[in-house]
């Protein structure tokens, strides 16, 4: 038998939860080692158990899954997140990509869906639940307008990160820590970011930033 792929389940509702996890353990790949009814538990059981895949609801109390997925990123954990929920909007979708989740399931259609999303992104693909191929192509397409703006394609893999990072509103000496490199260079990237963007001051750049965000994912 290949390796199993080790799943912890966030969701504050018991019976869903319970029903979820009968569908997931009929493919003998998949194995669920803890559930969570919060995110704070959720956090706790991920950091001491590491499992392969958490799958976290987005409303949870104590901490939504969202506050989770960002806490996992800046803790530097490798589980691969996928969110779990009932949001099929624009916003919540973006934001979730944002943070770097692999997989995004609608509840309505989870049943269908979770097990075919654990083994891909198992396999470190990307999943989306099919009725929200729209959200993604939108997603894309975005993307593709943004690259066909003067000079963004010449921007350099840094000059992106930093990008991103202004669109997280940190300050230059954030950046500048984070990259390991001196507040002077951060300015050096963010003045050349301007030159080829056509864009004037720092507040255009911050704005510009801000604004396109869930494209520089």
């Amino acid at each position: 038998m290949k390796d199993q792929i080790r799943i912890l389940i966030a969701d504050d509702h018991p019976i869903f939860r319970h029903g979820l996890r009968q569908i997931i353990e009929r493919d003998s790949r998949l194995v669920v080692i803890a559930e969570a009814d919060d995110g704070e538990a959720a956090l706790q059981q991920i950091e001491t158990l590491q499992p392969q895949i958490a799958l976290l609801d987005m409303d949870m109390p104590e901490l939504d899954g969202f506050a989770v997925a960002r806490q996992v990123r800046e803790a530097g954990w490798p589980v691969i997140i996928v969110f779990l929920t009932m949001h099929k909007d624009e916003m919540h979708f973006n934001e979730a990509l944002d943070l770097g989740a692999k997989g995004y399931v609608v509840k309505d259609s989870a049943a269908a869906d979770v097990v075919n999303c654990l083994k891909t992104v198992a396999t470190g693909q990307n999943y989306i639940s099919p009725s929200l191929s729209t959200l993604l192509l939108s997603r894309h397409n975005r993307a593709s307008t943004l690259l066909r703006q003067p000079g963004l394609q010449d921007l350099t893999a840094t000059e992106r990160r930093v990008l991103g990072m202004l669109a997280d509103y940190k300050t230059s000496k954030q950046i500048a820590d984070e990259l390991s490199i001196s507040v002077r260079t951060v300015e050096n990237h963010r003045a050349h970011i301007c030159q080829k963007l056509d864009l004037r001051g720092s507040h255009a750049l911050v704005k510009f930033a801000i604004q396109h965000k869930s494209e520089l994912s």
